[in-house]
């Protein structure tokens, strides 16, 4: 009972990780930079309508859910140190609930607020947009990377 709960969480874990990598991805490549290349008011229209939209969708189990998948990992990996894959399910869940979990909660919503704050048409709204697009995809990029690693380390468990 004790692999089949295992092998259940990590399958979670890597297809929960793999989505929200793809979910950033698409951020990265190519949402953000259409949405640059619109005058500030309308990208930033845009982008907070987004933001309300994300939170209502099914995004939201997603993200929780393999957010509590990556910490169950560590929990299960660090019981089992020593046993095949608990190293992969510590690294896994870690780096996804660190680079994607924390760094959402530390830089992605506190930029999103401020965007929020913002008049969309108020003079500063311009230098406001250009430094939300910036940082707002850096740390984009690193959840991209961590979503990705902790699908791929999932992987790497399920296959010890």
């Amino acid at each position: 009972m004790r692999q089949v709960f295992t092998t259940g969480l990590l399958w979670i874990s890597a297809l929960g990780c793999g989505l929200m990598a793809g979910v950033y991805f698409a951020f990265s490549t190519f949402i953000m930079t259409s949405l640059g290349r619109l005058d500030q008011a309308a990208g930033i229209v845009a982008m907070n309508a987004i933001n309300v939209d994300i939170v209502r969708s099914l995004f939201m189990p997603l993200f929780l859910g393999t957010t509590v998948a990556g910490v169950a990992l560590v929990v299960m990996g660090a019981l089992r140190l020593g046993e095949p894959g608990a190293i992969s399910m510590i690294a896994g869940g870690g780096l996804y609930v660190i680079g994607m979990f924390v760094v959402t909660a530390v830089f992605n919503v506190p930029l999103n607020d401020a965007l929020a704050a913002v008049q969309p048409s108020a003079p500063e709204a311009g230098a406001v947009w250009a430094t939300y697009l910036k940082d707002w995809m850096f740390w984009n990029h690193v959840r991209t990377v961590a979503s990705l690693g902790g699908c791929a380390l999932s992987i790497v468990a399920l296959t010890s």
